[in-house]
């Protein structure tokens, strides 16, 4: 399977496919299911430094081509993470896995980053200044080239592993943004998070979110990611991880088209819990079809 491999930040993948952060818990819930270390890596649920119970419900609604969430960042906390989540994994994923990161603060980030970057688990920083869904903090670092460099520059400094910067698809231009990422030190870019969207409910004529608003994700979104991953790629030098709306093998061709070196499958895996698993699967043949020796010669091959 020499033919799916990839290069991601110095660390080679079997595949490229990774489970997106939030739709894929710690693993071991998938692991009943199916072995995941054929999987390239996946990113764990955004990990916060204290616990947060996260939104009040409801805080999921579906909507066509995909789906709104507001659930608001809802983990344990990094000290549960590591005491209790980890050994948990440990016992069915053999390989590093990525690490997802998010803040309210600078020190928060750099907190949560330096105590993740001690585990032996951890291959991959993944720092979420991205995210719409929660009041302070998250969204508002990446929605600024000049706070979103201000969180990579202060993580880089703390940790050793490689850092990958998540960043909004909810800003007027995203290539600042990850150019200044790049210029102070991240070592690869993930994007995009979701969309900002609501629904209202025509019964109550409320919104149908407790929220109000929420990330839309899902097949939707995937021409606005596909654009906004070759507008970064074609902008920066170093790897982007390419997410949002892929639910397919050749959605993970076009995205590796389009600059990606690697792809994250995120809400496809709520639909369907073997959607990596059979895009893993499907990989080859789909290859086959459209004359493709290996995915990396085909990386950026759009451009």
């Amino acid at each position: 399977m020499g033919r799916l491999k990839v290069n991601l930040c110095g660390t080679e993948l079997e595949n490229p496919i990774i489970p997106a952060s939030g739709t894929f818990g710690y693993g071991y819930e998938f692991a009943e299911l199916y072995d995941i270390n054929i999987l390239g890596t996946f990113s764990f649920k955004g990990t916060t430094k204290e616990p947060r119970f996260g939104n009040p419900t409801p805080r999921i609604a579906e909507t066509p081509g995909g789906m709104l969430n507001a659930v608001g960042l809802q983990n344990p906390g990094v000290d549960k993470v590591i005491s209790e989540e980890l050994p948990k994994l440990k016992k069915c994923f053999s390989k590093k896995v990525m690490a997802n990161v998010s803040g309210f603060a600078l020190d928060e980030y750099v907190y949560t980053c330096r105590r993740l970057d001690e585990e032996e688990q951890v291959g991959w920083l993944e720092v979420n200044v991205s995210c719409p869904n929660v009041h302070g903090g998250g969204m508002s670092f990446g929605t600024s080239p000049e706070a979103a460099a201000e969180v990579t520059s202060a993580v880089k400094k703390a940790v050793n592993k490689p850092v990958i910067i998540k960043l909004s698809p909810n800003v007027t231009d995203i290539v600042s943004v990850a150019k200044a990422c790049e210029d102070a030190g991240a070592d690869g870019i993930s994007l995009i998070n979701t969309l900002l969207g609501m629904r209202i409910d025509l019964k109550t004529k409320k919104p149908v979110l407790a929220n109000k608003t929420g990330g839309f994700s899902g097949s939707a979104i995937f021409p606005v990611a596909l654009r906004m991953v070759y507008q970064v790629s074609e902008a920066v030098k170093i790897p982007v991880i390419g997410m949002g709306g892929v639910s397919s093998a050749e959605d993970v061709i076009e995205m590796m088209l389009a600059g990606a070196t690697a792809v994250q499958v995120g809400a496809a895996n709520l639909v369907n819990p073997f959607a990596c698993r059979d895009i893993i699967r499907e990989l080859p043949g789909v290859m086959d079809k459209y004359k493709i020796n290996t995915l990396k010669e085909i990386i950026g091959g759009a451009r």
